[in-house]
Formats: structure tokens, sequence, C-alpha cells
């Protein structure tokens, strides 16, 4: 444990040398914080949550050291700048774009210790689970290696294999940014609703699921399960006898990226495009199960215009209330109606400590939905509109489930691959025909997965237990046991303080009862005796003195840095 412990603070101290050398460790000073530090500029706070603040070039730039930062600091912190890509409801826009260049590119290991992983991964020989296993790596990243083989069978597949040492090391590296959260909370003034304990938990569980590759493999069964009978879709298929939790064997995909294919190549690039478009509305409205991470690299092209996706570690899944708020939500956009939209944001949302004002919520919506006005549903840039309403989640602290986020990340990326490819098609008119038929399942009576039945069922329930309910709270207050509990902000603390103000202010009390006593017999003292007793006394006296002092210091409040105010300055300083 003492080894770790020094381990740790190594770690620590080689962390804090590279965000010094990256620049970040004299933002403190330059950024002028002293005066940050005291009372808070309602103004200037007020113009950065409304997004009025005057913008900047700085902004990018920022980001684009930070990227640089977790690039320097190692594979753990990279993976976590690749979560943070996936978050727009977590980070702005120019960050999210920054982080999403993020490339986990490694050199790669020997191919012998690639066969000794695969040995105690599978428990047998190489031999004996691939008739041939090429030395030369397709792709090297820091937690997995992969390479191209074949089957006895004669099937061709690519082996991902755990690089050794990997869980070591990210489980060393996640204790220091635990600290390091702990840290930042103790300094940093929450502007949002996710505090750096909330990320690292998050990027906790999200390591660890891409740590086992069986998470890998059931997302990747489950999807090909969904896709069955869409033949412009394939889907690699899992070899369970060749998989374990540190290898991942599937089927060899042999096709184009998506990012190298026009009309130049011999593709009907507007069938690729209305293929793309419709597997991905068929993941979101009938299946309830979505790739979240379909970069160009994970989406190839077949023969026949098919598209196959690979690499399954992030998938998002949809429940049929979250289906039935998404296509709310679209609906409502479409009817320019701000009143649903606000609702919808509550209702899916969990908020920090209270609801938001729906009138304000509302106002902020018709804002956004006015930069729209005039354009027809399929001109309006979906990762706009998206990182528009996740921004204003976040200013009106609604924590947004981590589906939709992934959501918007997905959208934003196959938007941009339809725009490249095929900028003229209307993905509403592909995608409407979905969004209807779900609604229509919402009212219809004899779908029993349907809302109309559900909503009569809960009606049924409540229409059962009101009743029995109001009779109890009447025989509550007919026999005094009615008890309303309020709840203010801040009590808590309040009464905490009160408590040690005056525990200080009886240890004052004492130590000053010790301090004059203490005089007065040093001062009549005639023997030594007394004398060492009027000495204990004073030395008594400074110690409580001492004790009062540093409980009334711990009670004051404390002022944190303003991160948000901090950028603020950052753009408005010349």
């Amino acid at each position: 444990m003492l080894r770790e412990a020094f381990q740790d603070l190594n770690r620590l101290r080689q962390i804090a040398q590279i965000v010094a050398m990256h620049g970040f460790g004299a933002y403190l000073d330059s950024s002028r914080l002293a005066r940050v530090l005291g009372k808070r500029d309602a103004d200037e706070v007020r113009a950065v949550a409304e997004g009025t603040a005057p913008a900047g070039g700085g902004d990018r730039k920022t980001a684009a050291r930070f990227r640089q930062l977790l690039i320097d600091l190692g594979p753990t912190f990279i993976k976590l700048g690749q979560l943070l890509s996936s978050r727009p409801d977590i980070l702005p826009a120019a960050w999210i774009d920054e982080l999403a260049e993020l490339q986990d590119a490694v050199p790669p290991i020997p191919v012998s210790a690639v066969r000794a992983e695969i040995e105690r991964g599978l428990g047998r020989s190489v031999e004996a689970c691939f008739a041939e296993l090429d030395p030369e790596p397709l792709a090297s990243a820091s937690i997995a290696q992969v390479h191209r083989a074949r089957t006895h069978g004669g099937e061709p597949v690519v082996v991902k294999v755990q690089r050794p040492g990997t869980r070591e090391r990210i489980e060393a590296d996640l204790g220091v940014l635990r600290d390091l959260a702990a840290v930042l909370e103790a300094v940093v003034e929450e502007t949002g609703v996710y505090t750096p304990t909330d990320v690292v938990e998050e990027f906790d569980r999200a390591i660890h699921e891409e740590l086992d590759f069986s998470n890998e493999a059931q997302n990747a069964q489950a999807i090909g399960a969904a896709s069955e009978g869409r033949p412009y879709l394939v889907i690699p298929r899992v070899h369970e006898a060749l998989s374990s939790s540190t290898v991942l064997t599937l089927d060899f995909v042999d096709g184009v990226k998506i990012s190298e294919i026009n009309a130049e190549s011999g593709h009907d690039v507007e069938r690729v495009a209305r293929n793309i478009i419709e597997a991905a509305f068929r993941q979101l409205f009938e299946d309830g199960l979505f790739h979240g991470d379909p970069h160009p690299g994970n989406v190839l092209v077949l023969p026949g215009d098919r598209i196959a996706l690979l690499d399954f570690g992030l998938v998002g899944r949809l429940t049929r209330p979250m289906q039935e708020a998404l296509v709310t939500m679209i609906l409502a956009v479409s009817l320019r109606d701000a009143d649903s939209i606000a609702r919808v944001l509550t209702r899916i949302g969990v908020t920090s400590d209270q609801r938001p004002p729906i009138a304000a919520l509302r106002s902020d919506v018709e804002a956004i939905l006015d930069t729209y006005l005039g354009r027809k549903l399929d001109e309006i840039r979906t990762s706009t509109l998206l990182r528009d309403l996740l921004d204003l989640a976040v200013k009106h602290r609604i924590k947004v489930p981590k589906e939709y986020a992934v959501l918007a990340k997905a959208s934003i990326t196959v938007e941009g691959i339809i725009r490249r490819l095929y900028p003229r098609l209307d993905v509403v008119e592909i995608g409407l025909p979905y969004a209807k038929e779900l609604l229509y399942a919402r009212l219809n009576p004899t779908d029993a997965r349907g809302t109309l039945m559900r909503s009569l069922l809960q009606l049924q329930t409540l229409a059962e237990d009101v009743p029995a309910q109001l009779q109890q709270i009447l025989i509550d207050l007919e026999s005094g046991k009615f008890r309303v509990n309020v709840h203010a902000r801040g009590l808590d603390r309040v009464a905490t303080n009160v408590r040690g103000a005056g525990f200080a202010l009886v240890l004052s009390v004492v130590a000053s009862a010790l301090l004059v006593s203490g005089t007065i017999a040093l001062a009549a003292s005639g023997f030594g005796g007394l004398r060492t007793v009027a000495i204990a006394a004073m030395l008594g006296a400074a110690f409580l003195l001492g004790a009062a002092g540093t409980l009334w210091v711990l009670g004051l409040p404390r002022p944190k840095i303003s991160v948000r105010r901090w950028l603020l300055r950052r753009k408005t300083t010349p």
C-alpha cells in the first residue's frame, strides 16, 4: 500500500509538470483570479449563462492545448478525452470538436506478446484456435491490438487482443483521477450539473465496460440480431468459441471506408446515404439500440452499396419512454411548439435541486426556435439544434440522460457523413414514417405497449389508490399525526455554523477563565508549585483559544474559483 501511495504521488507530480508545461499552471495568475475570488458579478455571470458574452478565438485554442495535454498524459487520459467528446451535454461545442480529433494510436506490441495474450485469454494455444494469424497488426490502440486471422474452418476473421498490463495501468490512473476530482471540487465552483467526481465515475464505468470485451461481443450480437432481414446492413458475426473478456474474434469485413467513396468511385452515393439513414432510424425507432460512434472509420461500404458497421464498444439504448420523448421532441420542433419542447426537456432530465421555472425555459426555447425561423425542417442542421438544446438543458441545470447525449453525438456524426455524400437528401422524408409509426403505437389501444394502454392502467390505479390515501390524510389530521417537512437550502449549513460558533464560544470562555486564573496565580506565586500550575493554566488557555479560532475559521464560507467567470475573463482580456 505504501508503494502504491508513492507511485500515485509520483504520477501526480508528473501530471503537474505536464499541466504546467502546457501553460495551464499559469492560468490562475494570468486570469487575475485574485479579483474573481471576491463578490460575484451578476451581470458577468448572466452574460455567460445566456451566451451573450463576447466571443473570442481563445476558447478553441485552449481546447486544442487541452487535447495535446491529454495526449501527453497518456492512454488513460486520451480515453477520458474520447469519452468527453461523446458528451456534448458536458463540454462546449469547441471542446467537443477538438477532442473528437483524439486518435488512440500507439506503437504496436510484438506478435509474441499478442500470441501470449491470446493463449492466456482463450486458455489454449494459438495453433489450436486459429489456422493462421497475421503477424502484422491491422490497428494498434492503447487498450487493444487487432490482427487478421483465419479459423480452422477457413473463415477470415479479425482478432482484437487486449494489451498486457492495460487494466493495471488504468486502475492506477483512475485512482489519481479520483484524487484530482476531489481537489477540483474543493477549489472550483460548480457551474454545471456535472461535478468532476461525476465525470470520473462515468469514465470509470465506461472504461471498465470497454476493458471487458464480452460487453462489446454482446452489443454486436444484439445489433446483429435486431438487424436481421435488412440486406443493406451488415454486422460482423461474433465467434464466441474464440472470444473472452480479453480476446474478441469477429468476421472480417472487406469494404471501403465511407470517407473514401464518391460518385467517381462507381458507387451510388444517394443509395448509400439512404441506407445509412434508414439503418439509423430503424435502430432508433424500432430496435431502441443504436451504434454510438458511427465515425467514418467504423462505417464501410460493401459491394451493392451495402453498409457495414464496426466497433461496438459504444452502443446506445433507448427505452420505450425515451423513444416516445424523442418523437414528441421531433414533432414539437417541426410545429415550433416551444412549450412542448420545454416540458419534454424537464420530463426526460434530472434537475439538480429543483425544477426550473417552465416559463423561463420556454422563453429560451423560443429564442432558439427563432434562429431557425423560415427554414424547413430538413434544412435545419441537426448538430446546431441538438447542441443548442443540450446547452439550454445545462444552463437550466437539467441533467440529460447519457443516452440522449450519445444519440446527439451519433446524430451529428451521421449528419456530417450524409452532407458529404449526398447533401440534397431529405432526411425527414426518410425518417418521418418511422416517427409516425411510433406515434401511432402510442395511441393504439390494441397495442399493449402503447402509451394509451399504459395511461389507462395508471388512471385505474390512481382511481383506486387516491380515495384510500385521502382518507389516511384526514385520519392523520384528526389525530394530530399529520406532519409537513420543510427543507430550506443551506439551512443545514447554517445550523452547523451555529453549533460550531457556540462550541467555539464555550472554548473561548473556558480559555479566558484559565488565562485570568493563571495570570493571578503567576502574580501571587511565592512557591514553585503554584508557578507551575499557573504556567499550565496559561498553556491550556492558549490551546483552547487556538482551537476556538480554528473552529471559527473553518465555519466561514470559503469562496471557490468560478470556471465560467474565468473563461469569460480569458475571452474578454486582450
